[in-house]
C-alpha cells in the first residue's frame, strides 16, 4: 500500500509497468529528404533513357527506374516532422522501439509506426463535486490540475488513454483528500483555513495516482469550496456564531486585564482607600462599560458609595 501521510494513505497500488521512454533511433531528416528525391529524379531518367534508347533498354530503364523509384518511396516514409514540445513515439511490428524528441524533420526506420504525443504543460479544471468532507458535512468543491507528460512510453502503452485517465484520477483524489479532512476546525488542519497545505497533500496524491501514466503533476490548485446549498444557512449561522463567541472572549479577556490593572494602579499611587465592597462594585460597573455592546450612559452619584 502507498503510504501518503494526511490524504494518499490507503491508495491501491498500481500495477507496475515494464516499459519505459527511451529515445529511438533517428537520423536528420533533410539529408534524407534530398538523397529521396534524387532516387525519384533518377528512376525518371532511367526510364526515359531506356525509352530513348529502345529495343531491350526500355525493360531495363523501366526495371532500373521501378526499383529507384521505389527506394526513393521508402526513404520518404521514413521522414518525419516533429513539433517543440511534442514526441513520437515509434513502433515496429507492435514492438516500442524508442521515441523521438528532437524537433525538425527527423528520419526513423519508414516501416514503424508513429504515435504523436504532446508534450506540453495542460490544465484540467474538475467540475463542482458534491461529497462528505471528515465530519460528514456535504460541500461543493472543485480544483486545476496543471500537469505535463513526462514519460511518452508509458503514457501511450501503460494506460488506454492518458488524457481521460488524468481526468478521472484527479476527481477521484480530490474527493479522497475532501473527504479526509473537515470543512472547518480551529484544532485541525481543514479545507477552508490551511488551504497550502491541502493543496499540498492533493498534489502529492495526485502524483501517485497518476505516475503509472508517466503524467507529473507539475500544480493542483482548489479553486470552489462551499458547503451544499441545503446546509449553507445553517453553518453560516454557526459559524457566526462562533464569531461572536470568539470576539466575546477576547472582549472579556480585556475587560478583566484592564481591570486588573486599573486596581494595581490605584493601589501603587494611594489614589483612594478600597474597601472589598467598593472594589466590587468598581469591578462590577468597568465590566459592564468595557463589556457592553453599547456606550455606557453616565448616572452621576451624588450622595456616598453606599447610596
Amino acid at each position: 500500500m502507498m503510504k501518503v501521510d494526511g490524504g494518499a494513505a490507503g491508495l491501491a497500488e498500481l500495477p507496475k509497468v515494464d516499459v519505459a521512454e527511451r529515445e529511438a533511433r533517428n537520423l536528420s531528416g533533410w539529408p534524407m529528404l534530398l538523397l529521396a528525391l534524387g532516387l525519384i529524379v533518377l528512376a525518371a531518367v532511367a526510364v526515359g533513357l531506356g525509352v530513348v534508347a529502345g529495343g531491350s533498354a526500355i525493360a531495363v530503364g523501366l526495371v532500373t527506374g521501378s526499383v529507384l523509384l521505389v527506394a526513393g518511396v521508402v526513404v520518404a516514409a521514413g521522414l518525419t516532422p516533429v513539433a517543440p514540445n511534442e514526441a513520437r513515439v515509434l513502433q515496429v511490428l507492435g514492438r516500442y522501439t524508442g521515441t523521438v524528441r528532437t524537433d525538425g524533420l527527423r528520419w526513423v526506420n519508414p516501416i514503424s509506426e508513429r504515435k504523436r504525443v504532446s508534450t506540453r504543460i495542460r490544465n484540467h479544471e474538475t467540475d463542482r463535486a458534491k461529497v462528505n468532507d471528515l465530519d460528514g458535512n456535504p460541500i461543493e468543491i472543485s480544483a486545476v490540475v496543471v500537469w505535463q507528460v513526462e514519460d511518452t512510453a508509458r503514457a501511450v502503452f501503460a494506460v488506454d488513454d492518458f488524457v481521460e485517465f488524468v481526468a478521472f484520477q484527479t476527481e477521484a483524489g480530490l474527493r479522497h483528500i475532501a473527504g479526509s479532512f473537515p470543512y472547518d476546525a480551529h484544532d485541525r488542519l481543514s479545507l477552508r483555513d490551511n488551504a497550502d497545505e491541502i493543496t499540498a497533500k492533493l498534489s502529492e496524491e495526485l502524483t501517485l495516482r497518476v505516475a503509472a501514466a508517466g503524467v507529473r503533476i507539475v500544480e493542483s490548485r482548489i479553486t470552489g469550496l462551499a458547503y451544499a446549498p441545503e446546509i449553507a444557512q445553517a453553518m453560516l449561522r454557526r459559524q457566526q456564531a462562533g464569531a461572536v463567541v470568539a470576539a466575546r472572549q477576547r472582549i472579556v479577556e480585556g475587560a478583566v486585564g484592564m481591570v486588573q490593572l486599573a486596581l494595581d494602579r490605584l493601589d501603587e499611587e494611594n489614589v483612594v482607600e478600597l474597601d472589598e465592597e467598593r472594589k466590587a462594585a468598581m469591578v462590577s460597573n468597568l465590566l459592564v462599560v468595557l463589556c457592553a455592546d453599547r456606550d455606557a450612559q453616565p448616572i452621576v452619584n451624588a450622595g456616598s458609595l453606599y447610596q
